[in-house]
């Protein structure tokens, strides 16, 4: 991600292989060979990419590379005044520049992917991002299985409707202060302001987001922000087509007399989205749109009737130019839903079309539908105006205008590119004044060090427009902040809910007033940053495409019309924040005050209030509270700033950069954050239990008065784990160090905010982050955890443990569950990446399909070493309020001796005994050994360097039953190797955490030639190499089997017992392979806790 990275070889994280993709195949009889060609002299000697990029992103270069695909698509932040100068060089190395952004530094540009890491490292080049898919969340609160309906906890309300007050708990503004605000100052609605919905597209002919409460123009612009060469509603303006009537495509068209350029749009690419293939709404998705297209005036014709005449079609032009709007569809009046779809016109010139392997510069004419509800929802929250045609039932700032920015594409990815470009381009050019962004993911290193991060916050500096962004729909774990609103300047905005809010929206009776949602994403970021920073209400009835039936919740009890549903997320309390923070501009332009984005954070920050009983890692300063907010801001806001250096300890630490303003690149800062973050095993430096560990923060005052001042120094939100001075001198530019205790008298995490508090301000001027975990050792002999509790309808409570290095599987049981009760569990690995899926109908007792995910009792084979989160809770629909739990966590492995029995020669179709030594180095188990067809396998120990890749092809016959290719054992412990298979073109499996012990096995593979790539992710830098345990096999019946005794064996901690088996081979393998049997040491309850195989020499 930046410029250069120089990270350890310690590996940035399991989600990486989850998010990124890189593969290949290779095969039997083959040469293993490096696929990346020698540096010539003047290359040499070239960083590779884990240290040009950083881990992320060089993952997503493998991936890229194993594909063979031509170019990459690069987000580059350049220092300033550098980017015209970039993009020349980039064009030199053969790339094509799509966007150009010299204000803040911003090039866009698709590089051959053979050049990336030469254009990484181009001068002026601040930091690198390669583009990905972010998948927009689903903010759908999902019903129970086969469409049930849970029974009723208590008396439900009757809905909105006409009657529905401004105070509600349908849609919540109320509880930020928003109402009260608006009932004091109702010209301060929102009314002067411009809010940005970056998403997925605002429905235009949603009724409640037509006119301001002004009466003016609701919806200003409507703009598609992303790549037209990879979104289909993006046409090639290429044919030549002369009127009044011409052939295209085998049909005839009539058009004015005159010469234009001609394609089509096929409704058909909306299948992966909410259109569903079918913009028109015929209840088919065969239909095809004819677009006409002046290139000297950019007017534009579509034939949305499909009459194949462009004379009885508007001229359109760009929404913002004469708000025109076309449909697809015809409306039948008698029907509630209406039958067409809403669309808008675009076009962008001269488009490079190389990199697709167009003829060149080309124009595009772009179709803009919505992709999804998500947008039009988000928008409402933050601005609607009279819905369900009640004057009282708005939005945060009925009187805010609105630009709509669609960034996502169709099946609902929306790319990192058109993340940055179009927020640019809201920012810079779309006059907006405050923008929303309801997207983001979670990667594992997740420490806003990203170009895109950069971008974000030079507009946010240079054009004085606030980003609210939400915090993530991947909680309640910690460190599960997603990004981009880990980026520092970005307000990064937790979901809230309150009771009232439980009962009208969803039917459920609960017993706190005020909450945090399980699913919103917890901080700290994986520098200990401060994020999430505030909360705001995460449920909502709002606006929707009129196209779609409303869609409430059934447990509420009441129906919703058509343009109306309940959707909840971090996606829903960003708006709400957002459109809070639009009442505030509002009501600084009508009394002519200036409030920057420093300020206006500063103040919504101090004047936050504290959900009780929730950490501050979860919901920062607290619950946003406009009249708090404005009663700091009217009486001006003064900003310092400040900049902290603090010790973190986490198994991906050893990765953290910083930004380095002097040199305008991310710099390696290993261990050092902007917080305290401590997640370690008390043995690698973690947090004990009871005791005292002293952590050193370095705060430096960066502006202000050029003397020593006084601060204030408190503890926001400290369960008494934390102490430090009360008090402190910060000169000008001159570091000091704040000494922080931690002593925890409970286990589990423990956060608080240190507060540096100028009195002479208004505002609580800095915070720094502290988090510490005091994680439960397993220990022997019985390396097991246990715990007993209850916990609430819609809470949850979490465990931390320290897994062992070594271990082959933990064993997670749940039991001790109520009658009825919906209770689950959820792993969260040492990385803060959940495990598993945190969806809101997976995995729960007494609800869920057991066939799918079975709720008592799950294992995780091969766990990374480290302090790993169980978290226990209950769902919205469990008809106990409370719900006892009781939760086992066991750690288990296995040693198995002789890893290889090694049989020189048997006889085909006689049986031939094998015995192994079983020594168990966990908990106490009982084990059988699990036997299975014989496998054709190729073994060797080759030797690959840092940076290389090389590639084996295998031959898979009909009739296998599995395939595996599988690495580990490198001769450098720490190297990171990554693994990923191919069938012709597509990829079919990868393996690429944080180590190099990777495996893909497919099952009931299609017989074909596959091809296997062992890619040298990191060895130990530049130049160095690794030998490596290389073992690719296909299983099947026709080969012979492996069986073994099934009497279970009961071993204590370092028991140790013999398992003796029977291999009987059918026939011998290729030239070059030999017959292997897998043995898989397996526990009563499934776990695999070791692993040993017999090889066939010969077979006579």
């Amino acid at each position: 991600m930046s410029k250069p990275r120089n990270l350890s070889r310690r590996t940035s994280a399991g989600l990486f292989a989850s998010v990124m993709a890189a593969g290949a195949m290779t095969g039997a009889g083959s040469t293993a060979t490096a696929s990346a060609a020698p540096a010539t002299e003047s290359e040499a000697p070239q960083a590779t990419a884990v240290e040009t990029l950083g881990a992320h992103d060089a993952k997503l270069l493998s991936e890229a590379e194993a594909k063979h695909a031509k170019t990459v698509t690069l987000i580059v932040a350049t220092d300033k005044g550098e980017a015209k100068d970039v993009a020349d060089a980039v064009r030199q190395l053969g790339g094509t520049v799509s966007r150009r952004f010299d204000s803040i530094g911003y090039v866009l540009a698709k590089v051959p992917t053979a050049k990336v890491l030469k254009a990484a490292t181009l001068p002026g080049v601040a930091a690198v991002d390669l583009d990905e898919t972010i998948q927009l969340p689903d903010p759908a609160p999902e019903a129970a299985p086969a469409g049930t309906k849970a029974a009723a906890q208590g008396e439900t309300l009757a809905g909105p409707g006409s009657d529905t007050g401004a105070v509600n708990p349908y849609m919540p503004t109320n509880e930020i202060g928003a109402e009260a605000f608006k009932a004091a100052h109702p010209a301060w609605d929102g009314r002067g302001v411009t809010i940005g919905i970056m998403d997925s597209g605002v429905d235009l002919d949603q009724p409640a987001l037509q006119t301001t409460t002004t009466g003016e123009r609701k919806i200003v612009d409507w703009v598609t922000a992303t790549d037209p060469l990879e979104d289909a509603t993006w046409r090639a303006m290429i044919t030549e087509v002369t009127g009044p009537s011409f052939t295209a495509g085998g049909a005839t068209w009539t058009a004015p007399a005159g010469s234009y350029r001609f394609t089509t749009f096929r409704e058909s690419i909306t299948a992966g989205s909410d259109p569903a293939g079918d913009v028109n709404r015929d209840g088919d998705t065969t239909d095809t749109f004819g677009i006409l297209y002046n290139v000297t005036t950019h007017d534009i014709r579509v034939d949305a009737n499909s009459n194949r005449d462009f004379t009885d079609d508007e001229v359109m032009r760009p929404y913002k130019e004469k708000f025109q709007v076309g449909h697809f569809g015809t409306d039948n009046p008698a029907t509630a839903v209406r039958e067409q779809i809403p669309f808008v016109v675009e076009y962008r010139e001269d488009v490079d079309t190389a990199p697709v392997g167009g003829p060149g510069l080309v124009d595009y004419v772009n179709i803009g539908i919505i992709e999804s509800t998500h947008g039009t929802h988000v928008a409402g929250i933050t601005a609607a105006n009279d819905m369900l045609g009640n004057s009282a039932f708005d939005g945060a700032a009925p009187g805010a205008k609105l630009v709509s920015a669609r960034a996502c594409s169709w099946g609902g990815g929306c790319t990192a590119a058109a993340l940055t470009t179009g927020m640019a381009d809201l920012v810079i050019n779309r006059k907006v004044d405050v923008v929303n962004m309801s997207i983001g993911g979670l990667p594992a290193l997740n420490d806003g060090s990203n170009a895109r991060a950069q971008l974000y916050n030079e507009l946010i500096n240079t054009y004085g427009v606030q980003l609210f962004i939400s915090a993530g729909n991947s909680g309640p774990g910690l460190n599960t902040i997603g990004d981009p609103s880990v980026a520092e300047n970005v307000v990064s905005v937790a979901a809230s809910i309150s009771k009232d809010t439980w009962l009208a929206n969803y039917g459920a009776v609960v017993r706190k007033d005020n909450a945090l949602f399980n699913f919103s994403s917890r901080g700290p970021r994986e520098d200990g940053g401060f994020k999430p920073n505030i909360a705001a209400p995460g449920s909502a009835i709002s606006t929707a495409p009129t196209w779609q039936a409303g869609s409430p919740v059934p447990e509420a009890g009441y129906p919703l019309p058509p343009g109306y549903q309940m959707l909840n997320g971090t996606s829903m309390a960003s708006p709400q924040a957002a459109g809070a923070a639009a009442l505030l501009l509002s009501a600084a332009k009508a009394t002519d005050k200036g409030v920057t984005p420093a300020a206006l954070r500063r103040a919504i920050y101090t004047s936050a209030k504290p959900i009780a009983g929730v950490a501050t890692y979860a919901q920062g300063y607290g619950m946003f509270d406009v009249p708090g907010a404005w009663a700091l801001l009217d009486k001006g806001v003064q900003t310092r700033s400040y900049v902290s250096d603090a010790p973190v300890c986490t198994e991906l630490s050893a990765n953290l950069t910083r930004y380095d303003k002097a040199t305008g690149a991310f710099v390696p800062n290993p261990h050092r954050g902007t917080g305290v973050y401590n997640r370690c095993a008390v043995t690698q430096g973690g947090q004990p239990l009871k005791k005292s560990k002293t952590y050193e923060v370095k705060v430096t005052r960066t502006s202000g008065p050029n003397k020593s001042l006084l601060h204030n120094v408190t503890l926001r939100g400290n369960d008494g784990t934390f102490s430090t001075k009360q008090q402190v001198w910060l000169p000008l530019n001159k570091t000091v160090t704040i000494a922080v205790k931690a002593n925890p008298k409970t286990a589990g995490a423990h956060g608080a905010l240190l507060l540096i508090d100028d009195p002479a301000t208004s505002v609580v001027d800095f915070e720094v982050s502290t988090v510490v975990v005091a994680a439960t050792d397993v220990v022997k002999p019985a390396y097991s955890f246990s715990a007993e509790g209850s916990v609430e309808r819609n809470s949850s409570t979490s465990y931390f443990v320290t897994v062992p290095p070594g271990a082959g599987a933990i064993q997670v049981n749940l039991a001790g569950i109520a009658t009825s009760s919906q209770t689950r569990f959820i792993a969260i690995n040492p990385y803060g990446v959940p495990v598993e899926s945190t969806a809101s109908t997976a995995c729960y007792t007494n609800f869920s399909n057991a066939a799918a995910c079975k709720p008592q009792e799950r294992d995780y084979p091969s766990p990374i070493a480290g302090v790993w989160e169980f978290e226990v809770e209950s769902r919205r629909t469990s008809p106990a309020l409370d719900n006892p739990f009781q939760l086992q966590v066991r750690v288990q492995g296995v040693t198995v001796e002789p890893a290889v029995v090694e049989l020189p020669s048997v006889t085909a179709g006689t049986p031939t005994e094998v015995t192994w030594g079983l020594t168990n180095t966990f908990g106490p188990v009982a084990v059988t050994g699990q036997g299975s067809p014989l496998a054709s396998v190729r073994a060797e120990r080759p030797t690959i360097g840092e940076g290389a890749q090389q590639e084996y092809l295998v031959e898979v016959p009909a009739g296998a039953a599995s395939f595996t290719a599988r690495i580990g054992n490198t001769a450098d412990l720490g190297a990171d190797l990554d693994l990923f298979v191919f069938r012709g073109a597509t990829e079919v499996g990868r393996a690429a955490d944080g180590d190099s012990e990777e495996a893909v096995t497919l099952a009931n593979p299609p017989a074909g030639t596959y091809r296997v790539l062992v890619d040298g992710y990191a060895v130990n830098g530049p130049g160095t190499s690794t030998a490596y345990d290389y073992r690719d096999s296909f299983s099947a019946a026709s080969l012979g089997t492996l069986s073994a005794a099934t009497t279970p064996l009961a071993l204590a901690n370092g028991a140790t017992a013999a398992l003796t088996g029977t291999v009987t081979a059918q026939s011998a393998p290729a030239a070059g392979r030999e017959l292997y049997g897998d043995l898989a040491v397996t526990t009563t309850e499934g776990a695999v806790v070791g692993r040993g195989s017999v090889a066939i020499g010969a077979v006579n």
